[in-house]
């Protein structure tokens, strides 16, 4: 006799569920969390206004901020910095990976060098560069351009290094000459190390801004974090701090963007 039985559990969700449940519910889950621990420690008392203001106090000083037009001039002021010290600071590297990369003795010019700068801190250095270029704009630039130069660097000379030497070999084949090679071979394999040198040394830039305009500033969002430091306004401090987040954010995803569509050509192994 066969007995028949019916499975009342209900169907299991698909991978690709569960995986949007994760990406859109999990991920948010823990900073929505710690922010309604935030706020209901800053209006019990807990936690006290002078030491860190309460995430609704947060976002209304950002509103009057935006409103006074405040924070838009300072962050311009700071973009700017940033904007000079990376574009000297990419541009060295990018020069100093190719040299280094492409040629023996450039590489024994150049590479040791590159070595004993990676070993000094950079934030070390601001009483030198206070004393070399003064008090203004000079030494904030310069400050985020050292640390921009290495990330750049490194990852193009490892990039130019590690290019498959088959690919090479086929490209001599083929009759190319040695900077027809760089061109079509050597620069497009060295492209992804290169994309990710460039977001490590966005990330540093913005890192390295927050103490550059610690020096002497009369505008910018550390000058904004200064004043708030002397009058005890942590709303403000706050208000910066997530700035300089976004910022870095921001960057990171406009690499991502040139990065998606320079690589189009590269496989994936993650499912989409």
């Amino acid at each position: 006799m066969t007995v028949l039985t019916l499975d009342r559990r209900s169907p299991e969700p698909s991978r690709g569920q569960t995986s949007s449940l994760a990406r859109f519910g999990g991920r948010w889950l823990s900073p929505v969390l710690l922010l309604l621990l935030w706020e209901l420690g800053s209006r019990s008392g807990l936690i006290p206004e002078r030491t860190l203001a309460a995430p609704s106090a947060v976002i209304g000083t950002l509103a009057e901020m935006l409103w006074s037009g405040e924070l838009p001039a300072n962050l311009l002021v700071s973009f700017a910095r940033v904007a000079a010290g990376l574009l000297i600071g990419i541009g060295l590297g990018l020069a100093l990976g190719l040299v280094a990369g492409l040629s023996r003795t450039g590489e024994l010019a150049v590479d040791p060098l590159m070595q004993i700068k990676r070993t000094i801190p950079v934030l070390a250095l601001t009483p030198l560069f206070i004393v070399w270029f003064g008090i203004g704009e000079t030494p904030k630039v310069a400050l985020i351009a050292f640390a921009s130069v290495f990330p750049v660097y490194l990852n193009l000379y490892s990039g130019i290094r590690g290019v498959d030497l088959r690919l090479l070999d086929a490209a001599k084949s083929f009759g190319l000459s040695r900077w027809e090679q760089v061109w079509h071979v050597v620069l497009p394999s060295a492209l992804p190390s290169l994309l990710v040198g460039l977001r490590y040394a966005l990330s540093v830039a913005i890192l390295v801004l927050v103490v550059a305009e610690q020096i002497n500033a009369s505008a910018g969002l550390g000058y904004l974090i200064n004043n708030a430091r002397d009058f005890m306004r942590t709303d403000i401090i706050v208000v910066c701090l997530m700035v300089y987040a976004i910022l870095g954010l921001g960057a990171d995803w406009l690499v991502r963007i040139v990065e998606a569509r320079a690589l189009i050509w590269r496989p994936s192994i993650v499912e989409q």
